[in-house]
């Protein structure tokens, strides 16, 4: 088979600069709704490293089947069979792509938070036991939701998902570093004010050996310190269904008020159990190439001047304890165009507008990712 080069560029950057796949280690390649061509080059990217592909192909339209009528006697023991699996493997890639992002959204919530309560301890077990790296796949579906072409699009995604990661890792390791001596966070912006501690919590460079596309610090507030208000200006989409203008108010922690063009499926999330009205994530973005939303997160959330703060589910390394079925990575972009705002450490303003100010931060602008210097 003739595989576009592109196609084998992403392939071998997701087996070995993400995974770092070792000789006789085991891989689990999930592909949701991705052209054969781009599976046979990832089995042939881990066969080169000398570790053994294992294969599970998914369709959208199927899953929304078989999830349309899920019963606990159906999906337990799929669960078991899917977290055998998984026990089993050192590694995990996968790649979804769809031809409508709303496709699951006529499933009851209460079907989708069944099979979401029954797969979390696969969950889990690939987030803190196995090497892993997700990212969507192109589609004209997606290029719709950009706003491009098909072609143009394309363009774009291999660009953004091949880059040369390596070169945001001083900076990023400054911005961890700053953030693991932090205690208060104060971050301002249109209907934004908002502070929490992150004191004793830590942080994580995310340089495209999880995600891709990737760009991110992150870091957790302390459970119960998150007090004000944040007005998210970007668009998301959480389980087949699409939010704009969510708007959160918090007291000790919680989250006490929550709007948006759709309060009411809104609330039904944040309900879904107790710790997803607490805060799971604090991050930084800063990938110089993506800078407007798509509804679509594994993008929306590394936008170049952004910050996500994501109610539920926090990891385990990093975080602050707190257990939910939901992680919600909600986007709010502080660049001027989207109004501006601030995130101020310990009193110290770390970034206006969009733009790092510390020098030892600058590093993350978007002039350095994107200059021939090194």
């Amino acid at each position: 088979m003739i595989i576009d080069p592109r196609y084998n560029e992403l392939a071998d950057g997701l087996a070995g600069f993400s995974t770092e796949l070792k000789r006789g280690e085991r891989v689990l390649i999930d592909a949701f709704d991705v052209p054969d061509a781009m599976v046979i080059a990832l089995v042939r990217a881990v066969r080169r490293r000398g570790a053994h592909p294992l294969v599970q192909l998914h369709r959208a339209r199927i899953t929304r089947e078989l999830t349309l009528g899920a019963e606990e006697a159906q999906f337990a023991p799929h669960a078991q069979v899917e977290l055998a699996r998984m026990q089993k493997m050192d590694a995990y890639i996968a790649l979804r792509g769809s031809d409508n992002i709303f496709e699951a959204s006529d499933v009851p919530a209460e079907k989708v938070q069944l099979i979401s309560r029954l797969m979390k301890p696969v969950l889990d077990h690939r987030v803190g036991k196995t090497k892993w790296v997700v990212l969507r796949w192109p589609t004209p579906a997606m290029a719709q939701q950009a706003a491009m072409s098909t072609e143009a699009f394309e363009d774009f995604y291999f660009r953004v998902c091949t880059l040369d990661y390596g070169r945001m890792a001083p900076g990023m390791k400054a911005l961890a570093d700053l953030m693991r001596r932090t205690d208060r966070v104060h971050i301002k912006g249109p209907g934004t004010d908002l502070q929490f501690s992150i004191k004793g919590i830590g942080a994580k460079e995310c340089g495209g050996q999880r995600n891709i596309p990737d760009g991110e610090v992150f870091s957790c507030p302390v459970k119960d310190s998150v007090e004000g208000v944040i007005q998210y200006n970007a668009p998301t989409v959480y389980l087949g269904s699409s939010f704009d203008n969510i708007r959160l108010v918090f007291k000790r922690g919680r989250i006490v008020e929550a709007t948006a063009n759709n309060t009411k499926r809104l609330n039904e999330i944040l309900d879904s159990d107790a710790g997803a009205r607490f805060i799971g994530e604090f991050a930084i973005g800063f990938n110089p190439h993506i800078l407007e939303p798509m509804r679509d997160i594994l993008f929306d959330e590394k936008i170049a001047g952004s910050f996500h703060f994501t109610p539920g589910q926090a990891y385990g390394d990093c975080g602050n304890g707190n257990k939910s079925q939901v992680h919600w990575d909600m986007v709010c972009i502080q660049r001027p165009e989207y109004g501006g705002g601030e995130i101020w450490f310990d009193g110290k303003l770390i970034r206006k507008d969009g733009l790092f100010v510390p020098k030892s931060l600058q590093k993350l602008n978007p002039d350095y990712l994107l200059s021939r210097k090194k």
